[in-house]
């Protein structure tokens, strides 16, 4: 199994590779756009959300819509591997802004122990890294951007 891996096609592997980034972070991402947009799982819905953002972080209005819509619907776009470029973008640019402004007075690591008043950043590196390599790759050949590019060709 591992030898017929490793022996996979330069372009299967790499599509295989585009795919799995983009489900991945576009699952993770719609959870986090779930509970700031919904208040599903624990989240505090859109004016809560809103209400954090603009009162406790400080961030403008715009920003934080532009945050949880990024964080909703761009997850979604992600899965399907639509505009995976600028929506990899604007995913990225939303986990360096949590990271910096929320979450790096908590220091690196997660709070796993629950000793901490927060979470760390060593998530949004991940995230936003994965976010970068689809910036770069794009969506791949099983996107929907690959299947419109098919289109107009």
């Amino acid at each position: 199994m591992l030898t017929q891996l490793m022996q996979t096609p330069p372009d299967i592997a790499f599509n295989l590779f585009t795919l799995v980034l983009r489900l991945a972070l576009g699952f993770v991402i719609l959870g986090h756009g779930v509970q700031k947009l919904f208040g599903w799982f624990g989240g505090y819905g859109f004016r809560g959300t809103m209400n954090f953002f603009t009162q406790t972080v400080h961030i403008p209005y715009v920003f934080g819509l532009m945050a949880i819509t990024t964080e909703f619907f761009g997850s979604l776009a992600l899965m399907l591997g639509l505009l995976t470029g600028p929506v990899a973008l604007a995913v990225g640019i939303t986990m360096v802004t949590a990271a910096w402004t929320v979450h790096r007075p908590n220091g690196f690591f997660m709070n796993w122990a629950g000793n901490k008043p927060g979470e760390g950043y060593e998530y949004f590196i991940l995230a936003g890294a994965i976010a970068l390599a689809l910036v770069i790759a794009g969506g791949g050949a099983w996107s929907v951007d690959a299947l419109l590019a098919g289109l107009r060709a």
